[in-house]
């Protein structure tokens, strides 16, 4: 009996995208599609895949949105009305059993996710992050490379979790809010704020996201 690959479309072309293909090959999935809104990559090749511009926010498929930025992850799933969002997970990810994982979200090759914790929509929890116990992330959150959050943290929408920082348990970090690379957070971050050093300190109050 013939079995039919399921077929995958990311929004999006660059080295995040890279990434998520590959993953993607290693679930056994295959890219239907490529969009980015780059007129300039129209009809450039990638892994035999012919890359499509401008994006198609119409596009019913199977959807990931292949982009780091975090507003621009916000704004896309916004327009694309008509898309069912997919989540995908390298397979030397460990994940919990009782894990939430929001629709959109992607998770890469080491990520390690304990007990009780809540992962949101269009998340990226990048390579090697590890999440404890009973963390809560909320959407269009960032979680960069070999990020360590304690048990009990809260992560406030579209906030992003520098690469090699790490946070104290019970910590509650705010909306839109960038913690440094390689800072150590030891008590709570408001919103829109840039945090930085060891122990993170407030640097910069940033405009609220609109």
């Amino acid at each position: 009996m013939n079995t039919v690959t399921p077929l995958l479309t990311l929004l999006g072309f660059g080295g995040h995208a890279k990434v998520l293909i590959d993953i993607a090959k290693l679930n056994g999935l295959s890219i239907n599609s490529l969009y980015d809104d780059d007129i300039r990559k129209q009809n450039k090749i990638y892994d035999s895949i012919a890359i499509k511009a401008p994006i198609d926010y119409d596009s019913p498929d199977n959807i990931i949105i292949a982009i780091g930025d975090n507003r621009i992850r916000k704004n896309i799933s916004i327009k694309a009305t008509k898309a069912h969002w997919t989540s995908i997970i390298h397979p030397s990810a460990i994940i919990s059993k009782d894990v939430y994982i929001g629709e959109g979200t992607v998770i890469m090759a080491g990520v390690i996710i304990q007990p009780g914790s809540t992962i949101g929509r269009h998340c990226i929890i990048n390579t090697g992050a590890c999440i404890d116990h009973d963390c809560f992330i909320e959407d269009f959150v960032h979680i960069a490379p070999k990020a360590a959050l304690a048990g009990g943290v809260m992560i406030g929408e579209g906030t992003l979790i520098g690469i090699g920082s790490s946070i104290v348990p019970n910590v509650t970090i705010g909306k839109w809010s960038t913690i440094g690379a390689g800072a150590a957070v030891i008590c709570d971050i408001p919103d829109n704020c840039i945090a930085v050093g060891v122990p993170a300190h407030v640097k910069k109050i940033e405009n609220e996201s609109t």
